[in-house]
């Protein structure tokens, strides 16, 4: 089948989308920070999906990739609701989310408002509370005060592109999309990826989604050599491997 793409209008702003169509459930690729639906595991997962005659929905949220907008407007809460918009204009029936890093937050949160459509969820590298935990705790009260008076602040790019900004409302809406503190009511199966030698998101953090998770059907896969892109062949092979069990 030939994928189609189109674009969809929130807010005034143009979000991208590529849709193929197949067999449900439809997979559902939620990238990450930054990162948008042309990445590797974003295009390994479709080129999988076509051979298997599977439907997939890939996005980009506001100010990434192809969609429209300032990555500086952006937040977990209005790009969270980029993905809800997309995916109920395009799809129909159940969904199994894929989530990459800032992706699995946003996975997790939209598992949690469409309990009866998701029937199964993967994170990869998943960073629920990452403005909180990685971002805002590791910040000098130097720069904790910059942000708060000029309202951003910038950091190096994790992988040597142009520095990151980070926004005061992006800190203020993520403790408002705040997962890991309390029980998280998600009962579909969650199978969660890791590497343990990720820079970005420590692996116990999986450990921790685990915990909170109301569902009793949840496997984390730490791989001991794994970086926070999991991108490696071996990596794409136990990504498809994944979502195919939860598909059987």
């Amino acid at each position: 089948m030939t994928e189609q793409t189109g674009r969809l209008t929130r807010d005034g702003i143009e979000l991208a989308w590529s849709l193929l169509p197949g067999r449900g459930p439809t997979i559902v690729f939620l990238p990450g920070f930054k990162s948008d639906m042309e990445g590797s595991k974003a295009t390994h997962l479709r080129d999988w999906a076509a051979a298997e005659g599977r439907a997939m929905l890939r996005l980009d949220y506001s100010g990434h990739g192809a969609s429209g907008g300032a990555f500086e407007d952006g937040t977990i809460g209005s790009w969270t609701e980029d993905a809800a918009a997309i995916i109920a204009a395009t799809t129909q029936g159940p969904l199994l989310l894929v989530g990459s890093s800032m992706g699995g937050w946003i996975a997790l949160l939209l598992a949690r408002s469409l309990p009866g459509h998701v029937i199964a969820l993967v994170g990869i590298a998943a960073a629920p509370d990452f403005t909180e935990t990685l971002l805002w705790n590791n910040l000098s009260e130097t720069e904790r005060a910059t942000l708060l008076s000029a309202g951003h602040i910038e950091r190096p790019g994790i992988y040597g592109e142009q520095p990151y900004r980070f926004t005061r409302a992006l800190i203020e809406d993520g403790r408002q999309q705040s997962l890991l503190n309390n029980p998280i009511p998600i009962t579909c199966p969650v199978r969660l990826l890791q590497g343990q030698r990720d820079d970005d998101v420590p692996w116990p953090t999986a450990l921790r989604i685990a915990e909170q998770l109301a569902s009793d059907n949840v496997q984390i896969t730490l791989i001991k050599d794994g970086d926070h892109r999991l991108s490696r062949p071996e990596d794409l092979a136990l990504l498809t491997r994944t979502v195919a069990a939860l598909l059987a």
